[in-house]
């Protein structure tokens, strides 16, 4: 990862930008796994080297962050890294802010900055392998991706807009512990012949209730410039990957519980999860 972030801190010049913020599996999935695209995962081979691609609010940090325990590799969220940074009071905290409360895009320069920084503080405790979250978001950005390392599997994740919007404005997060909720009970009509999508809300624990807040960037027009944008520049990096040959596009059934099993199987990985579970 070393070469990675050498070459992410030489292309931080790029003009380009990042945005910050219904079959249970498509046929897209089912020929990538005939043409042997996803092999069983080899608990002794070198670590995966995923990317997660989807809309804000898909669920891509949620996916991303158990197949990282499942695994043993490390999940890099972007969107993370640009949290932490404002959290901070670095020079870019200010900046960052301004963008992030517009609803706007956020440098490849920031980002690239960011993630260099995220892996190398990686490589010093020995990390191998990666599931990116929120990169690449730019055809740019997915060639400079490409110069430095080999991507496994491209996972694209997808859900119609209007639950999209739902789910962005049920998020929570707890100011105290910082972790993640939300309050929507989706329940949403199939049409075209798609079936009906159905997620439960994820509450939080009693002691967290009390100290619920709304991302600033979690409002209905600032979600609706989001998917708008990123539904414009998300379609040349998905042209990118697939013709590569190595992009999964996934259409989540539900909730976690309908989804994530699906997820398992289309990666491949349903059989790896059994024997993890009965070894620990």
């Amino acid at each position: 990862m070393a070469a990675m972030a050498r070459l992410f801190r030489s292309s931080s010049s790029s003009s380009a930008v990042f945005f910050v913020g219904r079959s249970l599996y498509t046929a897209a999935a089912t020929e990538l796994k005939s043409q042997s695209c996803l092999s069983r995962i080899d608990p002794k081979g070198r670590n995966v080297q995923w990317v997660f691609l989807g809309c804000p609010g898909v669920g891509k940090g949620t996916y991303a962050s158990r197949l990282s325990v499942l695994l043993g590799v490390p999940h890099i969220a972007t969107g993370d890294l640009v949290r932490e940074e404002l959290s901070s009071s670095g020079p870019l905290s200010k900046q960052l802010a301004y963008i992030v409360n517009q609803g706007k895009l956020v440098s490849d320069e920031i980002i690239i900055s960011l993630l260099s920084k995220r892996l190398e503080a990686g490589e010093s405790k020995g990390e191998s392998g990666f599931i990116l979250d929120g990169f690449p978001r730019t055809v740019r950005q997915a060639e400079i991706l490409d110069e430095v390392t080999d991507i496994d599997l491209v996972v694209n994740l997808k859900l119609p807009e209007n639950v999209l919007v739902e789910k962005c404005l049920g998020r929570r997060i707890c100011s105290q512990c910082g972790k993640n909720f939300n309050v929507a009970s989706i329940n949403v009509k199939g049409e075209n012949g798609n079936p009906d999508i159905s997620m439960a809300p994820l509450l939080p624990p009693p002691q967290c209730v009390s100290k619920l807040i709304t991302r600033a960037d979690d409002t209905e027009p600032i979600v609706r410039e989001r998917l708008r944008i990123y539904n414009e520049k998300s379609q040349p990096v998905e042209d990118f990957y697939r013709n590569k040959g190595n992009l999964l596009e996934f259409d989540l059934p539900g909730g976690i519980p309908e989804s994530w099993p699906k997820l398992l199987e289309a990666l491949n990985l349903d059989e790896y999860e059994e024997k993890q579970s009965a070894t620990a």
